[in-house]
């Protein structure tokens, strides 16, 4: 009588893909984590320049204050 039972070899296949699966997504998730955390810090200074120019802009700061400010953004890109 033939089972149309799955049996040993069946589940060691179907545990491998699960294995192999998971690793893929682990592996993408973990690129696309790395590649996010490592923004170049010229983005974040074009960031900081363009909120200071807004803010300026606004009257919220004057330009000596905006001066000050920039220098100090400068110096920390460096």
């Amino acid at each position: 009588m033939m089972g149309c039972g799955v049996g040993f070899g069946g589940i060691l296949m179907l545990a491998f893909w699960v294995f192999v699966i998971a690793g893929i997504v682990w592996l993408v998730l973990t690129l696309s984590r790395s590649q996010a955390s490592q923004a170049p810090l010229g983005d974040a200074r074009s960031g900081a320049l363009r909120i200071l120019e807004e803010r300026l802009a606004r009257g919220e700061i004057d330009a000596e204050e905006f001066k000050t400010r920039r220098a100090l953004i400068d110096g920390i890109s460096k």
